[in-house]
């Protein structure tokens, strides 16, 4: 039988050389989440990340480790949890136009994500909501998880994202915000979900891992290659970008990410610094890991 690590490096078309990082940075992380569940179950890991920083990929990897210690665990991403596209035409509608692209706070269905986690927290199962980005639309078939877990791996963007002070919404940050949010309603609206039922789902978690990139800058290049990729198998999807759109569509998520680059590392329980390379490097939180992956 194949080794699981080998399978998922070959699967996810990684270099030979990423057993590396897993060695150094998801083993430890794993062991350590492992540790943890030896005194309480089921644990939530909240794993942050901007754009193109790897959570997925270290999600995968995480979840075969554990399985190797005997614990179940599953993985519910943030992105997920988006409304739908009619729901988000109702926001627009109501609140602001720029609600109806996906991404910031304001555009996840919060009470989903609750129902979901209490299921899944209370050793329930769950139907898992999946989010088809081709589409921009939830997918009409979740994914069921049947049975108990011991660890759930919440991961996303923004996941575990604290508001900003009052005095920063003040001024426009990027051409988008002076154009269509010259008033700010719109980033105090998003503000003020980050301080009120998105701070309540993201205090759910037992321990928050971020995986801090360079700067914003990496992000655009990191969200093309992410578009590349999602249209491979669907080049015909309806909601594909081309890089003008990506540029519009990642200017709604400069504001937080930059905010949150500054201000979540000095709190992350764990913190891996990601390269230009998009290589993770182990830097606070793992007792006794190699903290350079060379």
């Amino acid at each position: 039988m194949k080794d699981p690590i080998a399978a998922l490096i070959e699967a996810e078309a990684l270099p030979e050389s990423y057993r590396t990082v897993v060695e150094q940075c998801w083993r430890p992380l794993a062991a350590s989440i492992a540790r943890r569940a030896a005194d309480k179950r089921p644990l939530l890991i909240g794993v942050n990340g901007a754009q193109g920083s790897g959570k997925s990929t270290a999600c995968r990897f995480l979840e075969a480790l554990l399985a190797e210690q005997d614990l179940r665990a599953v993985t519910l991403s943030l992105d997920d949890l988006y409304c739908t596209r009619a729901e988000r035409e109702r926001l627009a509608r109501g609140v602001h136009p720029l609600f109806v692209t996906r991404g910031v706070p304001g555009t996840h269905d919060v009470a989903l994500g609750m129902e979901v986690l209490d299921r899944l927290l209370s050793g329930r199962g769950a139907a898992l909501p999946r989010f088809d980005k081709a589409r921009d639309d939830r997918s009409p078939s979740p994914e069921q998880v049947k049975g108990a877990v011991d660890v759930v791996l919440f991961e996303g963007w923004c996941v575990g994202a604290a508001p900003q002070p009052e005095d920063a919404l003040a001024r426009p940050i990027n051409r988008l915000e002076a154009e269509e949010d010259p008033a700010g309603n719109w980033r105090r609206h998003v503000n003020h979900r980050l301080s009120t039922d998105y701070a309540r789902l993201f205090a759910r978690t037992d321990l928050l891992v971020m995986l801090k990139v360079t700067g914003f800058e990496v992000v655009r290049a990191n969200r093309l290659r992410q578009e590349e990729k999602l249209a491979r198998p669907r080049p015909e999807g309806p909601a594909l970008m081309d890089a003008a759109a990506i540029e519009r569509f990642i200017a709604h998520y400069e504001r937080l990410t930059r905010w949150t680059l500054a201000e979540m590392p000095g709190r992350a329980d764990v913190l891996f610094e990601v390269d230009a390379g998009q290589r993770p490097h182990a830097s606070r939180g793992l007792t006794g890991a190699n903290y350079s992956t060379g």
